[in-house]
């Protein structure tokens, strides 16, 4: 009886410690799983749709080409592009050289109202049932070559989704004149540093020092050396 009593417990030892030995070794076993599995999938692109279930309706090439149809025949109008980024679709209009700023302001309206001709704003350009849909830019410029001069004009009449009408703003402009000039002001200093008094001071000494001047004794050069004794 004794024996079988002492093997029945050897037995029940070597369960326990093979239960506590895999229970010990179980989480290194799931971290060594991870790290090999990170390992294999570094350098593979993660492929996904960040607009999933978003974007409904979608805008279509051929309502693109209308757009830009429709926006070739306004007035002053001379060259279009449309271009549909990500989630935002850009209309690009460059319109007559001599256009002012109220031409192009007005014109931006009116290609605002041939784009929700062709696409619902309520369908395209609003968020609907917490579904991500379309942004709106339109930019109107007179020329891009007159990008420094101060006839260049520029408008952005933009809409988001999360917006209830479009705000149209003339970013040829700036906003706080004052404040622009004097950052360009402070960029003229920075790179045209005008020199103080004191470096031209400094400037005069060391070039006297250069030339065996002695500027601590002024009468040294009239100095009578001769030894008359």
């Amino acid at each position: 009886m004794a024996k079988k009593k002492k093997k029945k417990n050897n037995t029940r030892t070597k369960v326990v410690f093979w239960i506590a030995l895999i229970l010990f070794l179980l989480p290194f076993a799931v971290m060594g799983y991870i790290l090999l599995s990170a390992a294999r999938d570094t350098h593979t692109p993660v492929i996904g749709n960040r607009y999933e279930n978003d974007l409904n309706p979608a805008i279509t090439e051929t309502q693109m080409n209308q757009i830009e149809s429709d926006v070739k025949g306004l007035s002053g109008v001379e060259s279009v592009s449309v271009r549909l980024t990500t989630a935002t679709l850009r209309v690009y209009a460059d319109i007559s050289d001599s256009a002012d700023a109220s031409t192009a302001e007005s014109t931006a309206e009116s290609i605002y109202s041939k784009v929700t001709g062709v696409l619902d704003p309520s369908s395209y350009f609003f968020q609907h049932d917490n579904e991500k849909m379309y942004d709106l830019e339109i930019h109107v410029y007179n020329s891009l070559d007159k990008a420094d001069s101060d006839s260049f004009v520029y408008v952005i009449e933009n809409k988001t989704s999360n917006m209830d009408s479009p705000h149209t703003q003339l970013v040829s402009e700036p906003v706080n004149a004052e404040l622009a000039q004097q950052l360009r002001d402070a960029v003229d200093a920075r790179n045209n540093p005008v020199p103080s008094s004191s470096a031209d001071s400094n400037e005069l000494k060391l070039s006297g020092e250069d030339a065996g001047i002695d500027t601590a004794s002024p009468d040294a050069e009239g100095e009578d050396t001769t030894d008359n004794g």
